[in-house]
């Protein structure tokens, strides 16, 4: 029997072909492998790299903010506390920074063959999960040598790494979009994330801002995220509720802004790019 496949044009409203996608799965794995293979090539250390890039500012963190600035750390080390917000904070940083110029990155494959372009950013982030388990086993060995006990609370770390991989889906998709036809983006996404860093609790306590700012301090949507993250692994006062619904919030706006702008843009992008 003949099979026949119809293919007909997308509405606005008509959801992502995650069949196809998955029809396509094939293709995901190999460019997934790629990008981790060329990230690692010809590299002496290897994964050695994954886990200096969290730890040595963890360590100069500590030094400075910990040991001369006596910052508070939530009456956790301070390199623990830092360490556990690189790890948290990688997983959407480093989405965004790769995955935006991966649409780009890739001209070649869209101009020539058609496959679903969603696949492009996806594999893009496969790197960030592997480096991220890599650096969260790191975190683990760290925090025996400190002493610190797991507790019931951390059954909720993976809740809190899942809700940083979405918000950081949503973005990339956004951005990598948006990047196609404005390259000025590829440009901008660098800045934008290392203010988004001060603005966020990574390297610092939340103890450290003042109550007066807090309200609007937790507005933003990764405080929850990288402070909730954080109570998972170390334990001690958790994420208020103004935090976490923030988070919330946050995760769908981005995924919803960016599934929106990558669908009405992506029958151009042969085009354009």
């Amino acid at each position: 029997m003949t099979q026949v496949t119809q293919i007909r044009p997308k509405t606005r409203l008509s959801a992502f072909e995650w069949k196809e996608v998955f029809a396509y799965r094939d293709l995901l794995y190999y460019l997934s492998m790629r990008d981790v293979k060329i990230r690692h090539k010809q590299t002496s250390l290897g994964v050695v790299w994954v886990v200096l890039q969290p730890l040595v500012p963890a360590i100069i963190f500590a030094v400075l903010f910990g040991n001369f600035g006596r910052l508070p750390s939530n009456g956790q080390p301070y390199i623990l506390m830092v360490f556990t917000g690189l790890v948290a904070w990688g997983f959407l940083n480093n989405s965004v920074a790769r995955g935006s110029g991966s649409l780009v990155a890739s001209s070649n494959l869209l101009s020539k063959i058609y496959f679903p372009r969603i696949i492009i950013p996806l594999a893009s982030m496969s790197s960030v999960v592997i480096d991220g388990l890599i650096g969260l086993a790191a975190m683990a060995v760290l925090a025996l040598l400190f002493g610190i006990k797991p507790g019931l609370h951390l059954l909720a770390a993976p809740f809190f790494l899942a809700a940083s991989l979405l918000m950081g889906l949503g973005l990339t998709l956004f951005s990598a979009s948006i990047n196609v036809y404005r390259r000025d983006i590829g440009y901008a996404i660098p800045f934008i994330l290392q203010a988004w860093n001060y603005m966020t609790p990574v390297v610092y306590s939340s103890e450290l801002i003042p109550k007066k700012w807090m309200f609007l301090y937790s507005l933003n949507p990764t405080v929850g995220l990288i402070e909730g993250f954080r109570w998972s692994i170390l334990g001690g006062r958790p994420a208020s509720p103004l935090m976490l619904t923030t988070m919330l919030i946050g995760i769908v706006l981005s995924l919803v802004a960016g599934f929106a702008v990558f669908q009405k843009i992506e029958r151009g992008f042969a085009d354009i790019i």
